[in-house]
């Protein structure tokens, strides 16, 4: 009975010992400074009491039972508060004023002042926000980031392929077309920064020889906005986007949503030439691909919740439909003998459609657990469908024959489900950073492949040429990492392990394809920095990039008669060692790099002979490696002129065993050049013009050999009314000079094509912001940490 009484008296014991604070929170000009963080510790400097100030600058701090305590008032955009207190003591209302943060004002509102390139201890950061490209596309300012080259539409860092491209951290399940596609309508003033991330941290799926981190800009502005925009673009043919963005954030909510809408014609000009020893033939086959798309609908949406001052809650939808591209491309090839005299000829009539939805949902759960560390939870599902058809019709007409008509179609449908969930710690004091995490995803791929052809005048399917691929993966992830400041080095090292466990089914010819297996991958960084701000820095780490899951389908896709790509469900994952030296000073920023590739995978070309097939597959070859360096430097001549000076020189070998089962060679001096200027036209800083040049020297992938090319452009920005109104006009490869010859030359392999993206155009866009564009109560939100592979 005498417990029972202790119990029930013990929480009036407690209310009673419990003390009570109370203030207000006003800036210097005596405003109110709202939704202020409150966080109270005890002498031992533990967290033990938060709060938040209510509209009018007041709040109230309950239940505290230390006499002695510490109390820190923190707001973006104002100097940190901080007060130590007897609370028996002082009893009356605390009235508290906060400063405001000049420094933190000048990085919101003077962006030209920030960097354009910043190095930091384990990437690269492209600072695109206020810069003259931002009113580019973000496909268009990939291709201006430093230390990035696209060749023939594939992405490279430093020379190096299968790059992993996210957008804050995750990645969008689109490659090839669609990922382009998808990323020239996304626009350029949504973008932050471009993060080059030659060794990604252990935080990272160990997945991509490289990562590419596009960096979305976030809403740091109480109120509603919002942001119309339009777009004309003009190459051989007319393309165009339109769309809105809105933003809203109040207290402890914050929205975004954007939808665009692009549309419009694309254009590729293209001529294969294929040489056959063995018949003493030339077979060139010219080929103008024209395809219009009248529906490319780009949909963001993101929701972000302050639960409690230690407690953040966001969830994010993204989505990209395209329902129909269509075309109809008409192939003349012209087969000349010895003499080189065209004997013989056909025709390939190409009607196809294609569409893709793209959905991608995620959760994330961010939570404070003390002042040093932290927990973050996230888990997403994407899912991507695609669906293409064509109907190929081909009138031949050779010599010594008689002519004749053939007529086949193919019916590609390919579904992709990923659900993927990690859990984050953190961990760090002033000098010392710890972080851990588990990752499981799983992911299903089911490509069905149906092929028909003629047979008395009507299409009928054939289930030997036809095809059902069903492939399982699951992928589980354990890794840690440690970061330690020491005066003027900086270290970080990390651990990731990773367990793959794959399954790919083939029906026809039936086949099965398992394997299971760990591997680890560790990465370490230092960089020291000297008084006189000289940085010096050393990398090393370890990746993987695991084939995408379109190169795994062994299903034959035709291109017509005499042309096929096909993939391989026996790929290797390719192990990438990265080793890098840093060093800036001053904006000047060297890198010098060494990269080897164990069984890299690749497209790549073969003719074969018996059946004149030009056939174009997934494969490994045995290896590669690349040497080089990067140098960049951003020159401010006068205030209002820039000159930026990007340059790589890379030795690249590729080595690949041809169809007679030799080791061949292929390697090659390359460089990449990029010089361009900035000039600011009025002194309120709203009227800006860059003129700009790009050029690559000849390159190679596998048994390919890529010819060189450079391209110029121009970009004016001007600002209106107050900044609310924005006009761009942007010329791109004002020469027409993107034009690139690729060629295979070994034994008896002789083939080549002549490709031009269509790339010369002009662009118009305007952009106009309505609602509150003031720099208010800005409040930094936590960008995701993820990656993922498709």
């Amino acid at each position: 009975m005498y417990k029972i009484f202790l119990l029930l008296l013990f929480p009036m014991l407690m209310s009673a010992q419990t003390q009570i604070i109370k203030g207000s929170v006003e800036d210097t000009e005596n405003g109110k400074v709202p939704s202020a963080d409150i966080d109270v510790y005890n002498l031992k400097n533990e967290l033990i009491k938060t709060a938040k100030t209510d509209r009018d600058g007041h709040f109230t701090v309950e239940g505290i039972v230390a006499d002695s305590v510490k109390i820190t008032v923190k707001k973006t955009d104002y100097a940190p508060f901080e007060k130590r207190m007897n609370v028996n003591k002082e009893s009356a209302l605390l009235k508290i004023i906060l400063k405001k943060n000049t420094q933190e004002i000048e990085a919101v509102v003077m962006t030209q002042q920030k960097p354009l390139v910043t190095r930091k201890v384990d990437r690269l950061e492209f600072n695109v926000e206020n810069s003259n490209i931002s009113s580019l596309n973000a496909w268009e300012i990939v291709k201006k980031t430093p230390g990035v080259t696209i060749n023939n539409e594939v992405i490279a860092i430093k020379g190096g392929t299968g790059i992993l491209v996210t957008i804050n951290d995750k990645k969008v399940m689109l490659t090839g077309d669609e990922l382009k596609n998808f990323l020239e309508n996304t626009e350029g003033g949504e973008i932050k920064s471009v993060e080059v991330i030659t060794n990604p941290p252990a935080k990272y799926e160990a997945s991509g020889s490289a990562v590419l981190n596009i960096v979305m800009k976030k809403n740091k502005i109480e109120g509603y906005r919002g942001i119309i925009s339009s777009k004309y673009v003009q190459t051989q043919y007319a393309k165009g986007v339109a769309g809105i963005s809105q933003y809203y954030k109040k207290d402890k909510l914050s929205l975004m949503g954007s939808y665009y809408r692009g549309f419009g014609t694309y254009y590729r000009e293209g001529t294969d030439y294929v040489n056959y020893q063995e018949s003493q033939t030339r077979w060139v086959s010219t080929m103008n691909r024209k395809d219009k798309n009248k529906a490319q609908n780009t949909i963001n949406f993101n929701a972000e919740y302050e639960i409690d001052s230690l407690t953040n809650l966001s969830l994010n939808y993204s989505g990209y439909f395209s329902p129909k591209s269509f075309g109809t491309y008409v192939v003349p090839t012209l087969i000349y003998n010895s003499q080189d005299i065209a004997e013989s000829n056909y025709t390939t009539i190409n009607d196809h459609q294609s569409g893709t939805i793209n959905n991608s949902l995620s959760f994330q759960l961010d939570r404070k657990l003390n002042k040093k560390s932290s927990l973050s939870w996230i888990s997403y599902f994407t899912g991507n469908n695609g669906d293409k058809y064509q109907n190929v019709l081909t009138h031949l007409n050779f010599a010594g024959e008689s002519p004749r008509d053939d007529n086949f179609s193919t019916q590609n449908t390919t579904d992709v489900k990923l659900y993927s969930t990690q859990a984050d710690y953190q961990w760090k004091n002033k000098n010392l950073e710890l972080e851990s995490g588990v990752k499981y995803s799983f992911v299903e791929t089911m490509s069905r492949l149906d092929f028909s052809d003629n047979e008395n005048g009507n299409l009928q399917l054939r289930p030997e040429k036809s095809s059902l691929f069903d492939y399982k993966e699951h992928n589980l992830g354990l890794y840690s990492s440690l970061a330690y400041h020491l005066g003027k080095w900086n270290f970080k090292g990390g651990l990731r392990a990773e367990m793959t466990d794959l399954e790919g089914v083939v029906s026809e010819p039936y086949e099965q394809n398992k394997n299971k297996y760990w591997n680890l991958f560790p990465t370490f960084y230092a960089q020291y920095s000297t008084e006189n701000k000289h940085e010096f820095g050393f990398s090393y780490g370890k990746r993987i990039s695991r084939p995408s899951y379109s190169w795994l389908n062994p299903a034959k896709s035709y291109y017509n008669l005499f042309s096929y790509y096909q993939g391989d469900p026996k790929l290797k994952a390719t192990i990438i060692h990265n080793l890098n030296f840093t060093y800036s000073w001053k904006g000047w920023n060297l890198d010098l790099y060494y990269r080897k590739e164990i069984y890299p995978s690749m497209e790549i070309s073969f003719q074969e002979p018996s059946t004149h097939n030009l056939i174009y597959y997934f494969t490994n070859i045995e290896k590669g490696q690349a040497f080089g360096a990067s140098l960049y430097k951003n020159f401010q001549i006068k205030p209002w002129w820039t000159v930026i000076l990007s340059e790589n020189l890379e030795h690249n070998e590729n080595y690949f065993k041809g169809m007679d089962g030799l080791l061949y060679e292929n390697k090659v001096w390359n460089w990449v050049s990029t010089i361009s200027t900035g000039i600011t036209l009025n002194k309120t800083n709203d009227w800006k013009m860059e003129i700009g040049h790009k050029y690559y020297s000849p390159g190679i992938q596998g048994a390919f050999r890529i010819s060189g090319a450079w391209s110029a452009y121009f970009v004016m920005n001007r600002k209106f009314f107050n900044k609310k109104l924005e006009a761009s006009v942007i010329c791109n490869d004002i020469f027409r000079s993107m034009g690139q010859k690729v060629s295979t030359k070994y034994a008896n392999q002789d083939n080549y094509f002549l490709d031009y993206g269509d790339t010369q155009g002009f662009t118009l866009s305007l952009k106009f912001n309505f609602g509150n564009q003031s720099v208010k109560n800005a409040k930094t939100i936590k960008k995701t940490e993820e990656a993922d592979r498709l």
